[in-house]
């Protein structure tokens, strides 16, 4: 059965620093000079630290979750990209044909679609979870997006897809969307949690012209100057202003930060998401792993706000996984430093 919301929340626990005092005592007695691995110490200590264990276990098996959704602000004209694409690259991801895929295969992680908000009803396969909430939101510059029971029910499906892959032996997760116009909610979200302008955190996304991105720039504006979001009220953002596969993002953060899983945030929309799982529950942030720096600004932003540095910086802006899913070696590297590099004691290497 699915936990709540609010259980998932109150399952949510600060860093064990016992554990991550005894990462940074390891790292320290390591046949290499001290720091010389840069922020691959910082986050072998940060995994040992969620593990309550050093050294933490380590990131495999991998599964990256890609949540897919539609947007009601699509006929605002925020994109050239029509909204059938969606429901197309879906299919893509089924059939193993999209970057993520590729990614995966290369990293050893395994890939699985989450169809949460779809507009344009799915034939099944085995990699496809069909969880549909509603057949897309509405339009958040006109009406709230979702209902706050709509809201709820995305992100329990999040919980629901964290808590069964870890119930399965996962032991990394991974974000992934998809979504035609969704980096206009992505903007509103990182607006709504961060404080700062619509201007600074909105985004080209698919590649939109200045004259669009100015357009795309005043729907956000439009947006939260009608609904007034409370950052406060995380539930109540994502409702007014959220996407379905947002929802779900920041339910599937919070099922594997509650579950003690690290989870690898991808681009502009996992940060987004990111900051509602944040919200929700402060000591998440402990779980998140962020993969890499999107060319999207509202990404750097959230990634600030939540106190994590990418390990990637690579100009990508694609979304679906893509950055998280190529994080992950560097992930696996951090962790078996601990497992494996010997001690100075142990190799016989003089200290200096």
């Amino acid at each position: 059965m699915t936990a709540s919301l609010e259980d998932t929340v109150a399952a949510v626990r600060p860093a064990d620093e016992q554990a991550m005092a005894a990462a940074r005592e390891h790292q320290a007695r390591l046949t290499k000079p001290a720091g010389s691995l840069g922020a691959l110490e910082e986050l072998s200590v940060r995994l040992a630290g969620l593990a309550g264990a050093c050294p933490p276990p380590m990131p495999f098996p991998a599964t990256v979750a890609v949540f897919a959704g539609d947007h009601g602000v699509h006929a605002e004209g925020v994109t050239p990209w029509p909204q059938e694409v969606t429901a197309q690259m879906v299919a893509n991801f089924v059939a193993g044909g999209a970057v993520v895929n590729a990614f995966a295969r290369q990293a050893g992680a395994d890939v699985m679609v989450v169809d949460v908000g779809v507009a344009i009803p799915l034939h099944g396969g085995a990699t496809l979870l069909d969880a549909n909430v509603r057949r897309g939101t509405r339009d958040m510059a006109v009406e709230p997006a979702l209902t706050h029971e709509e809201a709820r029910a995305a992100v329990e499906v999040g919980i629901g897809v964290a808590g069964a892959l870890a119930d399965n032996g996962a032991k990394c997760l991974l974000t992934g969307d998809m979504g035609i116009a969704n980096t206009t909610p992505a903007a509103a979200l990182v607006s709504v949690f961060t404080g700062l302008d619509p201007a600074e955190v909105t985004g080209r996304g698919t590649g939109i012209d200045d004259a669009t991105l100015d357009h795309k720039v005043e729907v956000v504006r439009r947006a939260l100057a009608l609904h007034r979001p409370d950052r406060t009220d995380p539930l109540g953002v994502l409702a007014a202003v959220g996407g379905l596969e947002h929802a779900a993002l920041a339910g599937f953060i919070l099922g594997a930060a509650a579950r003690r899983v690290p989870v690898i945030v991808d681009g502009v929309i996992a940060a987004s998401a990111a900051l509602a799982a944040a919200a929700f529950a402060p000591d998440s942030v402990a779980a998140m792993v962020a993969g890499h720096r999107s060319a999207e600004p509202g990404a750097t932003v959230a990634l600030a706000h939540l106190g994590l540095e990418p390990l990637l910086d690579l100009g990508m802006r694609l979304g679906e996984g893509s950055g998280a899913v190529l994080a992950l070696p560097v992930v696996s590297a951090a962790v078996r430093v601990l497992h494996e590099v010997a001690t100075f004691d142990s190799a016989g290497v003089s200290e200096k």
